[in-house]
């Protein structure tokens, strides 16, 4: 096999931006995937024309001009604003939590009503010993109870009581009626879909797809460089102990009628209701179809071999991480990036910062 510069394991969103850069610099790029397709966890498939987000809902938000207009150098982006409803027990609150929700949930008015009752409501936690403790201190109860428990222990799998108290370190609550989702700037959705956006990114760089890295031996004197952005403790083939993760179930669905919900995503926030959020996806490009998609997502223990979606970034674990950091050192050949080279959550525009950061960072600048 020819000799590369780099080799960049991986093509999700953080390998793609960097796979881009450095072909741009003149740097000759090869990538392998062990999926049968590119885009990693941003990958979408079209299904009766409607843009299926095949690992659950991907919303580009950020307020860095550069990496707003580095995407849509590649699809332009149509404008998305994500307004999320929560669903307790059949009653629909809007979130994030803001007058709307405070209004469908006390009838309160306005910015001082509401402040007086999640007062009245707070407790006396000086030092909170758990999740719980925390969001009551900071939202009081009722806030807690219908928006907050449920949804967060199907997220982790414990008990309020037994997770860590910063896990939450604060939770904003807006005195204005916004519904909007997210603080950014710019927020959309790539016209074309995602697997476009990584295709475009990628342009004619090789791409070897069906090729798990840690199978191919010989992958590893193909460049002079590897980029590895799997999850650092399987390359070391778990020399320290395996870094913890949350895992996502996805249950697709076509159903033949043109809505199934009046809302792009639902979150299902009693423990009762097995998932912790629907979404429909026809909402994110407002596509026409007589039939539609949707998703429902079910959070998993995390078990070798499934995917990772959420590290889980306590104290344990993030002294296990440093000592894969500091083996990782002693490999000047290997470099990790993204997610799960660096355990750790980034949004998508948080990946293309990191791409543009460790560029630099890998062409001596």
């Amino acid at each position: 096999m020819e000799k590369y510069d780099f080799l960049i394991v991986g093509s999700g969103i953080y390998g793609a931006t960097l796979a881009h850069l450095l072909n741009q610099a003149g740097k000759r790029v090869l990538i392998c995937e062990k999926r049968p397709y590119i885009g990693g966890n941003v990958y979408t498939e079209k299904i009766d024309g409607i843009d299926v987000h095949m690992y659950g809902a991907h919303i580009f938000h950020t307020s860095d001009q550069k990496v707003w207009e580095f995407v849509n150098s590649f699809v332009p982006f149509k404008p998305f604003i994500n307004t999320v409803l929560a669903n307790y027990k059949g009653k629909i609150y809007n979130l994030p939590f803001n007058m709307h929700t405070f209004e469908e949930m006390w009838g309160v008015k306005n910015k001082e009503e509401a402040i007086v009752k999640i007062d009245s409501q707070k407790g006396d936690f000086k030092n909170p010993k758990n999740l719980e403790e925390q969001a009551i201190s900071l939202v009081g109860e009722d806030i807690y109870q219908t928006l907050i428990k449920g949804y967060t222990e199907k997220q982790w799998g414990k008990k309020a009581t037994e997770l860590p108290a910063f896990i939450i370190k604060r939770i904003p609550l807006r005195f204005e009626y916004n519904n909007n989702y997210f603080n950014d700037t710019y927020q959309g959705i790539p016209s074309l879909g995602y697997t476009e956006l990584i295709k475009r990114m990628i342009g004619k760089i090789k791409v070897l797809l069906n090729t798990d890295y840690l199978e191919h031996p010989e992958l590893k004197d193909v460049a002079n460089k590897i980029i590895y952005t799997g999850a650092i403790d399987e390359f070391f083939n778990y020399k320290f102990g395996e870094l913890e993760y949350r895992s996502l179930r996805f249950d697709v669905e076509r159903i033949n009628k043109e809505y199934f919900q009046n809302n792009c995503v639902i979150n299902f926030t009693d423990y009762e209701v097995p998932y912790t959020r629907i979404i429909e996806h026809k909402y994110f490009l407002d596509t026409k179809t007589p039939t539609t998609v949707i998703t429902r997502e079910y959070p998993v223990t995390y078990k070798n071999g499934m995917e990772r979606y959420y590290s889980i970034n306590d104290d344990k674990n993030d002294a296990l991480y440093n000592e894969y950091f500091e083996e990782a050192n002693k490999n000047h050949n290997v470099f990790f990036g993204g997610r799960l080279g660096k355990h750790k959550y980034f949004d998508m525009d948080d990946s293309i910062l990191e791409a543009f950061k460790d560029c630099q960072f890998l062409l001596g600048k």
